[in-house]
């Protein structure tokens, strides 16, 4: 071997454990399984989406879920020109934070855009769900810009 040629060894990435989800995140899923978006009320009368077991600020246990709507608002945005298969769609999409409507918080999923010209920050969005559902986020399918 010369002095020049690199030195290469594989590395495999894994996180060879299960995790079990707790009630909140429980009832999310079960939710999204059936078509619903669940968020999680904070003390303060916030909604958080997706909802957790406890306060990001106070450390406060949640337990008062709530439901939010499947249309929302797009907070902020990047293109993706080139999906790869990881992604869910195989077209070029948008990142997004939306805040659906009914939250106070946004969430990161994908939008189906046409392209970067057809979104903006202030969109209006819908979830456009699975065909077939099973409790798990990939359940929307992605966001859809709805007409203006």
């Amino acid at each position: 071997m010369s002095e020049t040629t690199p030195l290469r060894a594989p590395l495999v990435i894994e996180y060879p454990f299960s995790r079990t989800v707790g009630p909140v995140q429980s009832a999310f899923l079960t939710g999204l399984r059936e078509g619903v978006v669940l968020g999680i009320t904070r003390s303060d009368g916030t909604v958080l989406v997706p909802p957790v077991e406890y306060d990001p600020d106070t450390a406060e246990e949640l337990t008062e879920l709530v439901e939010v709507a499947e249309t929302g608002t797009v907070t902020t945005w990047a293109w993706e020109p080139n999906p790869d298969e990881r992604q869910p769609l195989d077209t070029p999409i948008a990142w997004a934070l939306v805040k659906l409507d009914g939250a106070d918080t946004p969430m990161l999923h994908v939008v189906d855009a046409p392209g970067p010209d057809a979104i903006r920050t202030g969109s209006r969005v819908r979830i456009r769900w699975a065909d077939e559902r099973e409790g798990a986020i990939t359940d929307i399918a992605c966001f859809e810009l709805e007409e203006s």
